[in-house]
């Protein structure tokens, strides 16, 4: 009754991308992707693509598809982590054990003939492009570049023998809920002597950018499956954010003209293409860009953070990054944005959970991460 296809061509790529629209029609909380973006992202322009090596399938039932997933290689995560690593992704299906069941098998036989052993994901493609299972937190939408899903997969993921790795946190933050207390304040002002906090430099984008890059992958070394963001891609990136994210919603804080840690606002963009059923054409584009350049949108995200290692474990680190949040509120006060998405922390990062607990923030999603062992 189950047939699993492999995904070969264009034409097979594009029914890939289209399935969740028909799987998620009636959920009020879906975010429909722009299939251009869906597109470029499982092509070659995606700079990720030059260290990842995926394939992609379909389950069908009399011809109507039911599911989809990818398996990846990443020779980066292989070169942290072992040569027998994988993962898998992009999992959507009807609610269907024998679908689960097919598409797994046909993912984990293409990775162990890839000679993995150990299995990763959810990954789209890896732990730096959208990450997660989402099992609490289905009432609301997705911010931008976070993922949505059904109650059911959670343990449909599981009944294929994948076991939590670690999972991950989105906290939720209204502007108007901000505070510093006295003590926390006393603790910024005595740091505001040492550290400088400031703009990104657009005429110095690129050079900039590899600056953060060099911030993330040192503050982020030690994490949990974490992989290091290449050049490449980081420029990449950089090209995205100089076009949505205006320069006063990326700081740099240095320490003696030192960078030492970063942070990056970005307009809810799910916000934005929310109605327009994946398509910039013919009139997408216009409102797309009315929406956020014009109407603006009254929600963000703070996608990228962070702070050199070596000042994660001093008295420093947490300071300065209160600083940045400092900073970036202003910015979206300036814009009407009355609320932000701090995501994703790591479950294990106690260190960030209290201070945006402490400043009032509160987990409002919760995504996983799974393994599993041959």
């Amino acid at each position: 009754m189950i047939r699993v296809e492999k995904i070969v061509d264009k034409r097979e790529l594009k029914a890939f991308i289209a399935f969740p629209s028909s799987l998620y029609r009636d959920d009020p909380n879906w975010i429909e992707p722009l299939y251009l973006e869906r597109a470029e992202h499982l092509s070659k322009k995606n700079p990720g693509t030059e260290h990842i090596e995926w394939q992609a399938w379909v389950a069908k039932k009399e011809d109507k598809i039911v599911g989809r997933i990818t398996a990846q290689i990443d020779t980066l995560h292989r070169e942290l982590y072992g040569e027998d690593t994988g993962h898998f992704g992009m999992i959507d299906a009807i609610d269907d054990p024998e679908v689960f069941s097919a598409l797994f098998t046909a993912a984990e036989d293409w990775l162990k003939s890839k000679g993995t052993r150990k299995i990763t994901g959810p990954f789209s493609l890896n732990i730096n492009q959208e990450s997660g299972l989402l099992i609490d937190g289905f009432d609301t939408p997705p911010s931008a570049l976070m993922t949505h899903g059904k109650p059911y997969y959670a343990a449909s993921v599981e009944q294929q023998g994948y076991a939590q790795g670690i999972d991950l946190l989105a906290y939720w933050m209204h502007l108007a809920d901000l505070h510093f207390s006295p003590s926390l304040t006393k603790l910024m002002n005595q740091v505001r002597k040492k550290v400088t906090i400031r703009r990104i430099n657009r005429k110095q984008f690129s050079e900039e950018m590899q600056i953060l890059r060099q911030i993330f992958n040192s503050g982020w070394q030690n994490n949990w499956g974490f992989v290091p963001f290449t050049e490449h891609e980081f420029a990449t990136m950089g090209e995205q954010l100089k076009i949505l994210v205006p320069d006063d919603m990326i700081y740099i804080a240095e320490i003696d003209s030192v960078p030492c840690a970063f942070i990056v606002g970005l307009p809810n963009i799910n916000e934005a293409i929310a109605g327009l059923k994946g398509r910039l054409f013919p009139f997408g584009w216009a409102k797309l860009l009315w929406r956020l350049k014009i109407r603006g949108v009254p929600t963000a995200r703070v996608p990228l953070m962070g702070v050199r290692q070596e000042y994660q474990f001093s008295r420093l680190g947490p300071v300065i990054a209160l600083l940045l949040i400092e900073a970036l509120r202003d910015s979206f006060a300036k814009r009407d944005i009355d609320a932000l998405e701090m995501s994703w922390i790591l479950e294990t990062n106690t260190g960030m959970r209290t201070i945006l607990e402490r400043i009032g923030a509160i987990p409002y999603k919760r995504y996983r991460l799974y393994e599993k062992q041959f």
